[in-house]
């Protein structure tokens, strides 16, 4: 059974379920707070909720921070093809195939084939952003992980590359 109340200045969604054996408390990008217990008791989640107020109040900020994608910037697809060309002839490196998709959670991926997808939503950020996301991708041809010679590879490209990646942690996605 699930029901959603206000408790204080909180949105929570309480769902009670018999069969779980511990209670687990969520916070989603959309500032709701989730409690998911077997107990069902309204004294329960209010202290429960009290105990990890500092923990939630902490999410929530966290979700507050999350800037959104800028509704003023707008690259073409074409404008970033051009710079995934210009990198990989930079950097001497190959791949199979450019894509393009809208994603929830990911600013681009390559696969062990060479194929590199990029979110549409890159349209959407700093020009130093995009150039950002396709050296890092690119450079997971070289090295398929996130290992320390992986980000020096990144960082020989592309100066500064540690406060992009922190930059783009910022932007919500969705």
């Amino acid at each position: 059974m699930s029901d959603t109340k206000q408790y204080d200045t909180l949105n929570v969604r309480v769902i009670h379920n018999r069969r779980l054996k511990h209670t687990y408390v969520s916070v989603d990008r959309d500032a709701y707070v989730t409690v998911k217990t077997p107990i069902d008791s309204d004294t329960y989640v209010r202290e429960l909720l009290e105990e990890k107020s500092p923990w939630i109040h902490k999410q929530l900020k966290k979700i507050q921070e999350l800037q959104r994608l800028s509704p003023e910037i707008l690259y073409s697809l074409e404008y970033i093809q051009d710079r995934v060309v210009f990198f990989s002839q930079e950097m001497d490196l190959e791949y199979t195939v450019l894509r393009f998709r809208k994603m929830k959670s990911r600013w681009g991926s390559c696969s062990s084939k060479g194929v590199i997808t990029l979110n549409t939503h890159l349209q959407r950020v700093k020009a130093e952003l995009i150039d950002y996301v396709i050296v890092h991708e690119l450079s997971h041809l070289v090295h398929m992980n996130h290992s320390k010679a992986f980000h020096s590879h990144v960082e020989s490209y592309l100066e500064g590359a540690k406060s992009y990646a922190k930059e783009l942690k910022k932007i919500r996605l969705t």
